[in-house]
């Protein structure tokens, strides 16, 4: 480990930083919009088709999109200024609810505008990566990264928990008013607080670029094996989270225990983090990368089993605190991304990781489909467990 990384870091470091605040205020901001959008397009989509496949599409068109961006867009977050580039997403976010909102597009249009701003979400994700990269060091770089994780999950828990209860009391278009709003919001902050970088754009074809670039992240010693040790774990938790409706279904809970389970498994990432992220310093971390993993994959196996309500509650926030193996990566990943390509990097992250946790839940429903679904969710489990073991070399810094 290096000198720089020893020393334990406090959240109060971090937020010390305005940059830093600036980028989670306005992330905050953008998750929730997001999620709430999500929900209201559902709506509208819904009652506009009547179709069950169609409305659920347009709750996950902001996945696979994201995985072109990060394929053929992803150099665009090293070759501009990271500020230009995060206001310039906000502002196509506040500009698309606005459509949204006043349009009254065609599903099919209004499905569209959601997929092409999404598949910028992997480059503006990694110009933020490099503002926190370039503005925290050491451990607070560390729980920098950890905070803006646990930001997302919060404010996509706020967005569907108000989601709901604003379609119903506002209506569709107002809600979307308010996401572009929220997103303007955000955009302003970004504008005003993030200061403005000068880069070096180098010329060429930004697709091109994308494809060395991503050539190179390949190719360097370490970063393929960090991304799945980042990504394939969480889409399993992802995948076991999908199925938790289904599941109460067949186990007969009722509306409020169902809601509570599910929540369990982001109130367990949020409790993980922050109590990991405060209690251990920078060293125990990386070593609890390997235990975290088993804690996050091994409890969902009891589920081949009917356990009673509390031992199901349990093995969700259970499973929840195991995310809090991030923590202990973000370093090494930092490390061996190359400088030049840190944008990218960052970026390629994002979209491996969407990308995976978006086809996670479709791999394990499928599975669903043939076993009961306690033993769908314990599969995932048992793959969490083998991958974690596969990969444990990369997982300990080997």
């Amino acid at each position: 480990m290096t000198d720089m990384f020893t020393a334990k870091a406090t959240y109060g470091q971090v937020f010390a930083v305005g940059q830093f605040r600036a980028l989670f205020a306005a992330r905050l901001l953008g998750v929730m919009s997001d999620t709430l959008r999500s929900v209201a397009l559902a709506v509208l989509v819904y009652d506009q088709t009547g179709s069950p496949l169609l409305t659920a599409l347009a709750f996950t068109i902001g996945f696979l999109p994201q995985a072109a961006g990060g394929l053929f867009l992803a150099a665009m977050a090293d070759r501009f200024s990271p500020r230009t580039l995060i206001t310039s997403g906000y502002a196509l976010q506040c500009a698309v609810g606005l459509l949204l909102a006043f349009g009254r597009l065609p599903v099919g249009v209004s499905l569209l505008l959601v997929a092409a701003v999404a598949a910028l979400t992997p480059v503006i994700t990694g110009a933020a990566g490099r503002v926190m990269a370039g503005v925290l060091s050491g451990d607070v770089y560390v729980l920098g990264r950890s905070l803006n994780y646990i930001v997302a999950v919060s404010a996509q828990l706020v967005g569907m928990a108000a989601g709901g209860a604003l379609v119903a009391g506002l209506g569709v278009e107002r809600t979307m008013l308010v996401t572009a709003g929220a997103h303007l919001l955000a955009m302003v902050i970004s504008r005003v607080f993030l200061a403005r970088t000068e880069v070096a754009r180098s010329g060429g074809s930004i697709v091109r670029g994308t494809l060395r670039g991503n050539a190179a992240l390949v190719a360097a010693p370490g970063v393929v094996k960090l991304i799945m040790v980042q990504c394939l774990p969480a889409a399993y938790l992802a995948a076991a989270g999908s199925l938790v409706i289904p599941y109460a279904a067949y186990r007969g809970f009722g509306p409020a225990q169902t809601g509570f389970l599910l929540a369990a498994t982001s109130a367990g990432m949020l409790v993980g983090d922050v109590v990991v992220g405060r209690a251990f310093g920078p060293a125990a971390r990386e070593r609890l990368v390997v235990p975290l993993l088993l804690v996050m994959g091994a409890p969902t196996i009891a589920l081949v089993v009917d356990l009673p309500y509390a031992g199901v509650a349990a093995v969700y926030v259970v499973t929840g605190t195991g995310s809090a193996y991030l923590l202990g990566l973000q370093r090494r990943f930092l490390v061996a991304v190359p400088a030049e390509l840190q944008g990218q990097g960052f970026a390629l992250l994002t979209t491996a990781t969407m990308s995976i946790q978006g086809v996670g839940p479709l791999v394990f429903g499928v599975a669903a489909e043939v076993l009961p679904v306690g033993g769908a969710i314990a599969l995932t489990g048992v793959c969490s467990v083998v991958t974690t073991l596969l990969l444990r070399g990369a997982a300990r810094g080997g």
